[in-house]
């Protein structure tokens, strides 16, 4: 299995617990790592023969960017869905980073990395 890896996707999203979560929004960073067999596209050279990145990139950012939720949990779920709609996926790797997170300390960064395969699709 190959991986094909999409990574520090900037999306804007007003998700969160705070109510000015909500309201203002912040940023949120993806960055995907999709098990996908590239033989058939590497032996044709034909885009329709593998996961478009750029496609995809536009409906994970449309999908962060869509109704709030609480949880980025909830979120990063929601993005490995978006993922697997594609067929020739057979598992991916989300990492949702909130760098703004409402933390009263200094820190760098907040993520979440889930890996969700076909098989365990509901």
């Amino acid at each position: 299995m190959d991986e094909l890896a999409l990574t520090g996707l900037e999306c804007w999203g007003h998700h969160g617990v705070f109510e000015h979560e909500r309201r203002e929004g912040q940023r949120f960073v993806i960055d995907l790592v999709l098990g996908v067999d590239t033989g058939a596209a590497a032996a044709s050279d034909d885009l329709s023969e593998t996961v478009d990145y750029g496609s995809l990139a536009l409906s994970v950012k449309a999908a962060v960017e869509q109704d709030p939720v609480d949880l980025i949990e909830t979120l990063t779920h929601r993005i490995a869905e978006v993922c697997l709609l594609d067929h020739r996926v057979e598992w991916v790797r989300v990492t949702v980073h909130k760098p703004d997170a409402p933390i009263d300390a200094t820190f760098s960064d907040v993520a979440l990395t889930i890996t969700r395969t076909q098989e365990g699709r509901q």
